[in-house]
């Protein structure tokens, strides 16, 4: 079997009436399938729903609710009337960029003096930079707009006011017991404040500052506020739901050549942009710059003007990207290998190190082996002083931020919340943090949490996994935090095809069939599950989300999958003409029918694994367990040899190698005509010396070597000849035998039936053969 990644769980587990559901579709317009999603995320009266729906025909918020933004406002049309410089000091990721764009765009359209300041990852770190702020001022600032950062800077910005410097603080993130002394702080959470909804991002919160200083909302700027929202994994609901959606009808007709330029460069359709569009195509983009260099640049991309240039930047900006996957790839190869090594197999949470491994990028690596494995992780680079940096990322049930922090003296530094963090640290610190680590988990219990949960909303047969299902279902979208895209379990009769794809096979293609109709799925990183899949077609269940594929012009219905599982057991076809060592890397139970080829090759396996010879019938099988994966390594003789083995065996995964290296079943049987050539020859030749003269003796009688060997020891088992020491004779005048009754002649006979069955069957046919055995459960 395969087990499922995470424990598939109801979204909501209260049902929900038929009739409230039919009641509701009919009031809002909607089929019964929305009408039932809406009720499930909450949405149970009419005017709900409308709102729901309707979120592009919303008014926004009033800004002037928010905290301190009169006074921001003012503060920063005093400046633009006394020509002063105004920096607008943002951060680097893709949230940052848009607030910054949006807030030079506005203070530019009004015609203040104004520049921007992109703080640099490697140089400036996260936030108020003292160094960066007294460049700024000895160049001319003053006044600072900060951007998606500053409720943390309290020493920094305190510093600067106390030079006589205003700071006017925009944010969204947490706000911290102490906050600065800036002049001005905006934030939607604000305790004093009173805007009534608390989720904005930090370009969000900035498009909010632009509409109190024009008087009205931007519309230009409603692409950048929505790719923002979407980047920085806020809420969608409420006020951001509303500026994503109608965000997205500015970004599809966008007249920014920077976006345009980038859009292209990301090979996505303009009038077919969506919120998956920002998340996985123009978000990871603009990240990319202040992942690997300074993004600096990448404001300029939101704001250019000039056709050349904007795709000048973009251009750069995809091949950073490219860079950027290249390095995931490759340090989460060398990070996964570490996680999977024997002293990490025992641990409940990992630390990761490397050497010239670009730390821009730890934190995207952290979160593969986290996928992978399930247990918390940092990964760390480690540079020629011993310093050890990176992120860390980690699951709902461990609080990574709780685990670390009472050791961060230990630390060179330390910052972040319950599933991600940064930190520095020496290298002869390493084991206080590891321990401290394992010493949470067991402290918070977390080997005792259970598999992580995947919340479905329900079942989807194939047959409606329809491009008109999707139309409906798009009329939930955006989707994002607090509105996930639906997802459902399918459980198709059969897997017409299964494939892996990718450069690596890393990626999963699927076809769901009912029978009558066949969908499409694709499952990125699921590429392992491909053999347990194809040992069991009629026993997969998927969990996915329903989208739409475009190739050559036809658009199609498409499962994007989220999680699979295989019940019952496992028969996975690898049968193969040549073993190698790389055949007995996989820990399990290995079984040989043959000693000689045991002796030969157990030498290849692995300390977590074990050899078995299994030619004897009383061979004790009864330690292996249910949840080993067994190898057949060889073709055993008879079918009766191996329904014996199957049926002492629990077994849950079995991979049949099926190894034999001469096939009888090819050979065949002698023909009658050859055993009286051979016959013949035993009564006129004799002292026939077969350990040096047998390869003679086959070209003589032009019969194949090995098919000699065989007719000569039934000649001898029927006493038609005798050997000694190596010396055929034929017996004279032997006594009339029958050939058939050859303990070699009935042997070779069950080997061609086990070939024929095991070696030369479709895989579909194998797989039921062996499944039928008594002691394969389906």
């Amino acid at each position: 079997m395969l087990a499922a990644k995470k424990k598939w769980v109801p979204r909501v587990t209260t049902a929900v009436s038929e009739a409230d559901v039919a009641e509701l579709a009919k009031a809002v317009g909607v089929s019964p399938l929305v009408a039932k999603l809406l009720i499930e995320r909450g949405l149970t009266s009419t005017d709900a729903a409308q709102q729901f729906l309707n979120a592009d025909q919303q008014p926004l918020l009033d800004p002037l609710t928010m905290h301190d933004m009169e006074k921001a406002v003012d503060r920063i049309q005093e400046a633009i009337i006394a020509g002063d410089q105004i920096t607008v000091y943002g951060d680097y990721d893709a949230d940052g960029l848009t607030s910054t764009s949006i807030m030079y765009e506005t203070l530019d359209q009004v015609g203040a003096n104004v520049n921007y300041y992109i703080p640099d990852r490697f140089k400036d770190g996260y936030g108020p930079n003292q160094a960066a702020f007294d460049r700024l001022i000895d160049a001319g600032t003053k006044l600072f707009v900060t951007v998606d950062n500053g409720v943390a800077g309290n020493a920094v910005i305190n510093a600067v006011q106390e030079r006589g410097i205003d700071v006017v603080v925009t944010d969204h993130h947490e706000l911290p017991a102490e906050l600065p002394n800036a002049y001005a702080i905006v934030h939607p959470r604000h305790p004093e404040g009173h805007y009534q909804f608390g989720e904005l991002s930090g370009a969000g919160v900035a498009f909010k500052v632009a509409t109190a200083l024009l008087e009205e909302v931007p519309e230009e700027l409603m692409d950048l506020a929505a790719i923002g929202t979407v980047a920085d994994l806020v809420s969608l609901t409420g006020e951001n739901r509303t500026l994503v959606t109608l965000g997205l009808k500015v970004l599809r007709q966008t007249t920014r050549p920077g976006l345009a330029a980038l859009i292209k460069a990301a090979s996505l359709e303009p009038d077919q942009l969506d919120e998956t569009s920002i998340g996985f195509g123009i978000a990871p983009r603009l990240n990319a710059l202040g992942r690997l260099q300074s993004a600096q640049s990448g404001v300029e991309l939101l704001t250019t003007l000039d056709d050349d240039r904007a795709t000048e930047l973009a251009t750069q900006v995809n091949s950073l990207n490219e860079r950027r996957q290249g390095l995931v790839k490759t340090i989460a190869a060398s990070a996964l290998e570490q996680a999977q090594s024997a002293e990490n197999a025992t641990r409940q949470t990992l630390v990761i190190t490397g050497k010239d491994w670009h730390e821009g990028v730890l934190g995207i690596v952290a979160s593969h082996v986290v996928e992978a494995t399930g247990k918390p992780t940092l990964v760390l680079n480690e540079d020629e002083n011993g310093r050890l940096k990176g992120s860390g990322r980690s699951v709902e049930a461990y609080n990574l931020f709780a685990a670390i922090d009472p050791v961060r003296e230990d630390l060179v530094a330390f910052g972040g919340h319950h599933m991600a963090v940064g930190l520095s640290v020496m290298h002869d610190q390493l084991p206080i943090l590891k321990a401290a680590l394992e010493d949470a988990a067991t402290a918070q219990n977390l080997a005792g949490q259970g598999q992580a949960t995947l919340a479905i909303d329900g079942d989807l047969a194939v047959k409606d996994a329809t491009l008109a299902t999707l139309d409906d279902l798009k009329r939930l979208a955006p989707f994002g935090t607090d509105n996930p895209a639906p997802l459902f379990e399918l459980k198709p009769a059969a897997i017409p095809q299964a494939r892996a794809i990718g450069s690596d096979h890393q990626h999963l293609k699927l076809q769901l069939s009912d029978g009558k109709i066949n969908v499409d799925a694709i499952g990125f990183s699921f590429g392992t599950a491909l053999a347990p899949i194809q040992a069991s077609p009629s026993d997969v269940a998927v969990v996915g989300e329903l989208s739409a594929n475009t190739w050559n012009g036809q658009t199609k219905p498409q499962v994007m999958i989220r999680d699979v599982a295989v019940t019952g057991t496992q028969v996975i076809d690898a049968r193969t003409q040549h073993l190698s060592a790389r055949n007995f890397q996989a820990p399990g139970v290995y079984l040989f029918f043959h000693q000689k080829l045991m002796d030969k090759l157990q030498g290849y396996l692995n300390p977590q694994s074990q050899a078995l010879f299994v030619g004897d019938a009383g061979t004790d099988l009864s330690g292996v367990q249910a949840d080993q994966a067994v190898f057949v390594v060889d073709c055993p003789d008879t079918l009766v040899d191996f329904t014996t083995v199957l049926t002492a065996l629990p077994l849950n995964q079995l991979t049949l190698y099926l190894y034999r290296q001469e096939s009888v079943y090819l050979a065949g049987m002698p023909s009658r005509e050859q055993f009286g050539k051979l016959f013949q020859f035993t009564v006129n030749h004799h002292d026939v010396d077969i350990h040096h003269q047998l390869t003679a003796v086959a070209k003589h009688l032009h019969i194949e070597r090995n098919l000699l060997i065989f007719m000569i020891q039934v000649f001898f088992e029927v006493g038609f000849v005798k050997i000694s020491d190596g010396v055929m004779n034929g017996v004279s005048n032997p006594t009339k035998a029958d050939l058939h009754h050859a303990p070699s002649y009935q042997l070779r006979e069950q080997q061609i039936v086990a070939e024929e069955t095991l070696l030369y069957s479709k895989s579909a046919a194998l797989q039921v053969w062996v499944k039928n055995q008594a002691a394969v459960k389906n």
